[in-house]
């Protein structure tokens, strides 16, 4: 995940400031992730919308951006760390977004140590949610792209969630539980 810094310069070169509200589009997640980044530090203006659902005129080439200033208010509960995150997973409703196959821990080129955080549901990122347990939500998958698109489709559901920006990629780092199926 970006420093605040870091993010608020980005955005600001990118012409996102104050009073500016954000439509982002793309696929793989790229549209998601941005998002719940504008939304994590404090610009809830913003939305997602499918490229093909857009009616409108397209552009091609660069464009002129007049640079913004784009003050942060950075959320303290939408992220949880892996160390609360191994301490609560019984008392939370886990969810991976990674598809099946990684879920299962299937051998793939992408994760070290093939599995799932212990007890964790599967909802793929590119399928419509399931139905979820009550309780509270965290989502993870590869590197905290992905479940952004969990996230976000959640919300326009009415249901809230929480990143675990570290992911998969951390949790099979720092040795944690794993399971298999």
């Amino acid at each position: 995940m970006p420093e605040q810094d870091e993010f608020t310069r980005a955005a600001g070169r990118a012409g996102i400031g104050d009073g500016v509200f954000v439509v982002a589009y793309g696929n793989v997640g790229g549209a998601e992730r941005l998002w719940w980044l504008l939304r994590h530090f404090g610009h809830d203006a913003c939305a997602v919308i499918e490229l093909e659902g857009w009616h409108g005129p397209l552009t091609t080439g660069d464009e002129e951006i007049e640079p913004a200033e784009l003050t942060a208010r950075p959320r303290d509960d939408d992220t949880i760390e892996a160390g609360e995150l191994e301490r609560r997973r019984g008392e939370l409703v886990v969810v991976d977004a990674r598809l099946a196959p990684r879920w299962r821990g299937e051998p793939n080129p992408i994760d070290k140590v093939p599995g799932r955080i212990p007890g964790a549901l599967n909802a793929p990122w590119n399928e419509t949610p399931p139905e979820l347990p009550e309780g509270e939500v965290v989502a993870y998958c590869g590197s905290g792209v992905t479940a952004s698109v969990l996230l976000h489709r959640l919300h326009l559901a009415g249901r809230e969630g929480k990143l675990y920006p570290g992911s998969w990629s951390e949790w099979e780092q720092l040795g944690l539980p794993v399971e298999r199926s």
